[in-house]
């Protein structure tokens, strides 16, 4: 038996090897013993939980799994009838007034691994006090863990099977006019990338004026055409190219569990993930009017900052993760919150990031304006000025993870490829600030062995120089 760490968004591992059923009935456990002394526990006469799951290999049965130790804690399921958007498992949390949600599913991870997300009350991610109260409740070994056969569960009415899209679909239709954009005449290439965002858009857009060709909508837990379905290149250059070849006016992506998003543009070219963000912002203050708290990651762009001085809101910057960025946006009551990593949630919906509303905004945002994404970033530009950004991803050795922390601990350069340090911010991870605004940002993931290196500049020529500069500030060269 292993120990279960929750890292930016729940525990994840690899099939087989420590992702077993057995470590997901632990995991069940213990959030069934941390679930049971919440407040809201006890306001119920039958506590109920939801679970949902994604396309990943054998998903339905680890949920199947999670659902026989709830149902052996007393708890109701909700169990849905198939696999299913992380935005809609969150909104069914309210819909079914439940205390909470578990959700089977590894995101944007590579094919080989399957995770275990948690969720309160609210539908949005658990504050990081929390899940290490979760993580001190799970069980050393699964012995020592309730559970109540499936089929029992079943017929004795503890466990439930249900469509959670009803809900879900008309509080979209109160946020956005989905008939004017089905009625809009747009040509949209849609890549749900083999996972729960399939045949979303379609139904939601599809069938008048409006064209969407979808493609990767199968079921296929290898995800061929990408290295995994992350929303960034290179996983979504097929998609890309063929939103040119159809001479589509948009792309518009998902990831694996619809949670995230990402956008190309109507020359094939890719809409980076901060300035989606920026947008979407725009969109919410200039066309539709609205006023309220922007919630940030810190490794998210500098663009939310002059939006909110020009618009007078407030922007509050947290760590990385929604355990941050939603119990932020809970507290503010915000417009808006969202992270690099092309995950975005809205206020009227739920403190989740949601692929499937990011992307009609951003369908709304064309047609109530009549501009193409290109002349859309041209227009983001005339209001805050041009940003350049880009990450890159490097394995390493976990034993070697402590010396790069301690180097990066101790680094204080005058300059990074030139541009002048005037500040370091150690929140989460390791953030140079440069004195034109621009920023270098070196932190490890809390999902995978991985060493992240972002950075956003004003000039796009000190972007790749600002990203080797940062490897070798990590490596001590």
């Amino acid at each position: 038996m292993i120990q279960i760490k929750f890292g930016t968004d729940g525990w994840r591992g690899r099939i087989a090897d420590d992702y077993t059923f057995a470590n997901v009935r632990r995991c069940a456990e213990g959030y069934a013993r941390y679930i049971l002394t919440t407040p809201k526990a006890g306001e119920s006469s039958q506590p109920s939980v939801v679970i949902g799951y994604d396309r990943r290999f054998q998903s339905e049965n680890f949920a199947a799994a999670a659902a026989e130790v709830l149902a052996g804690h007393g708890l109701k399921v909700w169990l849905t009838d198939g696999a299913t958007p992380t935005p809609v498992i969150a909104f069914a949390v309210s819909a079914k007034r439940a205390i909470g949600a578990i959700n089977i599913t590894a995101s944007h991870n590579p094919p080989q691994d399957n995770g275990f997300k948690v969720r309160n009350h609210t539908g949005g991610a658990i504050a990081p006090d929390g899940l290490a109260q979760i993580e001190a409740a799970i069980p050393a070994s699964d012995a020592e863990v309730k559970r109540l056969d499936f089929d029992k569960a079943l017929s004795q009415g503890l466990i439930e099977r249900f469509d959670p899209s009803v809900e879900y679909i008309a509080n979209l239709e109160r946020l956005v006019d989905l008939r004017a954009i089905a009625h809009a005449g747009l040509k949209v290439l849609v890549d749900p990338m083999w996972g729960n965002g399939a045949g979303w858009l379609p139904r939601l857009i599809g069938g008048a004026k409006t064209e969407v060709v979808e493609i990767h909508s199968a079921r296929n837990p290898i995800f061929p055409e990408m290295t995994r379905p992350e929303p960034i290149p290179p996983n979504v250059n097929v998609a890309l190219a063929r939103t040119k070849e159809i001479g589509a006016n948009c792309c518009c992506i998902t990831d694996g569990d619809a949670d995230r998003c990402g956008f190309g543009d109507e020359c094939g070219g890719f809409i980076n993930q901060l300035r989606a963000y920026a947008l979407l912002a725009l969109y919410l203050l200039e066309i539709r009017g609205e006023r309220g708290a922007i919630v940030k990651t810190l490794s998210t762009t500098s663009m939310l900052n002059k939006l909110g001085e020009r618009y007078g809101v407030p922007v509050y910057e947290t760590g990385v993760g929604f355990k941050y960025v939603a119990p932020k946006m809970t507290e503010t009551n915000a417009m808006i919150g969202g992270e690099e990593s092309g995950g975005y949630a809205f206020r009227g919906n739920v403190p989740e990031r949601d692929g499937i509303l990011a992307n009609l905004y951003f369908l709304d945002l064309q047609v109530r304006t009549g501009k193409t994404p290109t002349q859309l970033i041209d227009w983001l530009f005339e209001k805050v000025g041009p940003h350049y950004y880009d990450r890159v991803d490097s394995l390493i050795d976990l034993q070697q993870r402590e010396a790069i922390q301690a180097r990066l601990r101790a680094a204080q350069p005058a300059t990074i490829a030139g541009l002048k340090v005037v500040g370091k911010d150690m929140t989460d991870g390791y953030k140079f600030l440069f004195e034109d605004g621009g920023w270098l940002l070196i932190r490890m993931s809390g999902t995978e062995p991985l060493m992240r290196v972002y950075c956003e500049t004003r000039e796009a020529s000190l972007v790749e120089p600002v990203l080797q500069d940062g490897i070798k500030i990590a490596h001590g060269a």
